[in-house]
């Protein structure tokens, strides 16, 4: 079983990867974006090092039925319906249920080598930028359209700074920084709630946009 991270997009229309390859080599980043056949209406693609060893696998599923988006959707659906907090996983309920394609990306052990993953996030972001969507990443969960990370699915000994946001009373996220190894940090987030002595505050990159 490989490690996947997704964006799940509202979108129909494949993001070209002539765009994927344009956004990296902007960002300085040395990576080769390489398929067969049509460059636009593609399903499988590949990020490699100059030295030709592949990084990521991509996969383009569009959701429809009886195709494979459409069961990662169904199985998202199901998975977020038991993990906390309640309120967000109601809300990716609904936004899973109108989403349109799916792009996987599986990490390949040389993810490791020189840029890799940051070449990996960057790709995600131009899915991600092409018509809209979040992301969920293995072991971790999923985020909203701004990159706030709003369901639990850590493993039991994750530590670290992390950027959260939970719904407030008028369904209006409101993002924090949250100690992921605090135990009533935890507690709090999956009652779906700021814990008692953090302030809401806004990631510096997130700043000025409304």
């Amino acid at each position: 079983m490989g490690y996947y991270m997704r964006v799940f997009s509202k979108g129909s229309n494949p993001v070209e990867l002539g765009t994927i390859r344009e956004r990296l080599s902007a960002a300085g980043l040395k990576t080769q974006v390489l398929a067969e056949g049509d460059e636009k209406e593609w399903d499988e693609a590949v990020l490699a090092h100059p030295n030709g060893r592949e990084f990521a696998a991509i996969e383009r599923n569009p959701v429809v039925p009886g195709a494979l988006g459409a069961e990662e959707v169904a199985e998202m659906i199901d998975e977020v319906s038991r993990c906390p907090p309640a309120s967000a996983a109601d809300w990716l309920r609904a936004y899973l249920s109108s989403v349109k394609t799916v792009y996987a990306f599986e990490v390949l052990s040389g993810a490791d080598e020189d840029d890799g993953w940051a070449a990996i996030r960057l790709a995600m972001s131009v899915c991600q930028d092409h018509a809209g969507g979040i992301r969920q990443v293995d072991g971790e969960g999923f985020s909203n359209e701004a990159g706030l990370h709003i369901l639990w699915q850590f493993s039991e000994d994750v530590t670290g700074l992390w950027w959260m946001a939970v719904l407030d009373e008028n369904g209006r996220w409101v993002s924090y920084q949250m100690d992921l190894g605090n135990r009533k940090h935890r507690q709090a987030f999956k009652a779906g709630r700021i814990p008692d002595g953090v302030s809401a505050s806004t990631p510096e990159r997130l700043q000025g946009i409304t």
